[in-house]
């Protein structure tokens, strides 16, 4: 997952904004919209917006614990296929352990 060109936020800003939705989500599991939105299936993402851009970080709880996924930026009004199909695979994979 990479910010966009110059003139944009740096990777720094974008990635302290998520890491802080992300430890958020950790310290007050459960938590609903609009910070996390439930997939299905034991698959939930976390949303966040920086400087108008959309980012979505998909996990899974396993053990009490939280696993992180997969990450994308958002570009379209739906979630691209590829992407739900990576995380759902990586979430077989966490859960078969």
């Amino acid at each position: 997952m990479r910010p966009c060109a110059s003139g944009c936020a740096s990777w720094k800003e974008v990635s302290k904004e998520i890491g802080s939705d992300v430890l958020t989500v950790q310290w007050n599991w459960p938590v609903g919209k609009p910070l996390v939105d439930g997939l299905g299936g034991g698959l939930y993402e976390v949303r966040s917006t920086h400087q108008r851009k959309e980012y979505r970080v998909f996990f899974c709880i396993s053990a009490s614990t939280m696993v992180l996924l997969h990450a994308i930026v958002k570009k379209t009004r739906t979630t691209p296929r590829a992407d739900l199909e990576l995380a759902r695979k990586r979430l077989r994979e966490v859960v078969a352990r």
